[in-house]
């Protein structure tokens, strides 16, 4: 189905898969933007335990979404990897990349693609726009960690050193940027304060600090002012790691542009629509802002909203 077909609907039935997303601010993000195009948007969370992240389970539900009528599933940690080789067809970014995080029902076919790199690569260039790139540190090579590497990729960074205490994982990661000129090197956590102690910047995308996994993967006196660091967890939005490279002089940005604006990529994907992204932030800094009781927590890192954080919360 062609996206001018997608546009013509008037109702979309849509679920998010993956585990602990029960707190997740996707759906309620994709209802309201479906209500400012008058549509009908159901979308369903399937929060997964430890026996429904295999390939067969996946299978099954991959197969109850195409028979029930759903237009596409929304994927995360930690199955981004395990859903690809079970759908029909492979969007060219998740050949590029190895993960999906979006599956697609068009005429019975699913497809895959992939919206973290884009949604990655628009928030950190409005949020953090003069970072230095030349020598990255990414932890964790997951889906999200890969989608994450190959936007850094596609913003000019000239070395990436990617840790993971799975070194055969980190391998898979360089090898899915071959083609790219970035400079690509793999460590376990082990090497991490050499690493920093020359980097420029520093990525999480392991789930240490979301909600269910609380704590961060860099001990605070690695953290100096010379390091910028974003965060891709958005659960909460102020993790231990940004809390405590913002006590550090470090410029931060949070995972907060990165949701919006994959959620933006996405609900385009499914409706063949334009999303209207500012409306969708301010849906968001609304939602975390009710919350936390404190529109100044959200730290919502869009141009637009930058006027909302205090300086304790953010270091340009």
């Amino acid at each position: 189905m062609s996206a001018r077909d997608a546009s013509r609907r008037e109702s979309v039935l849509v679920a998010l898969l993956g585990q602990g997303v029960g707190p997740s601010l996707t759906p309620p993000m994709h209802e309201r933007e479906a209500d400012r195009h008058g549509l009908r948007y159901v979308y369903k969370i399937v929060d997964l335990d430890d026996r429904g992240v295999g390939a067969d389970h996946l299978a099954h539900l991959l197969d109850a979404a195409v028979e029930l009528g759903f237009d596409g599933l929304n994927v995360t940690h930690p199955i981004k990897h395990t859903m690809m080789p079970l759908v029909d067809e492979l969007g060219a970014e998740v050949e590029r990349i190895g993960a999906l995080n979006t599956v697609l029902v068009r005429d019975g076919r699913t497809v895959a693609r992939n919206t973290d790199v884009t949604g990655f690569s628009r928030a950190f260039h409005e949020g953090l726009p003069d970072a230095d790139l030349d020598d990255v540190v990414l932890l964790g090579a997951g889906g999200a960690g890969t989608a994450v590497a190959h936007a850094l990729s596609d913003l000019g960074a000239v070395r990436l050193h990617v840790v993971d205490p799975d070194l055969a994982r980190a391998d898979d990661l360089r090898t899915s940027l071959a083609e790219s000129a970035l400079d690509v090197r793999t460590s376990d956590p082990s090497g991490l304060e050499a690493l920093l102690a020359r980097a420029s910047g520093i990525v999480n995308a392991t789930p240490l600090g979301m909600a269910h996994h609380p704590g961060t993967p860099v001990p605070g006196e690695l953290l100096t002012s010379r390091l910028w660091v974003a965060d891709i967890v958005y659960r909460p939005l102020t993790t231990e790691l940004l809390r405590t490279a913002r006590a550090r002089g470090c410029p931060t940005l949070s995972g907060a542009g990165m949701a919006v604006h994959q959620a933006a990529d996405t609900f385009e994907l499914l409706t063949g629509r334009t999303a209207h992204r500012e409306e969708m932030f301010r849906d968001f800094d609304e939602m975390v802002s009710a919350e936390t009781g404190s529109s100044h927590d959200t730290d919502v890192d869009h141009p637009t909203h930058r006027s909302r954080d205090t300086s304790g919360e953010r270091n340009q």
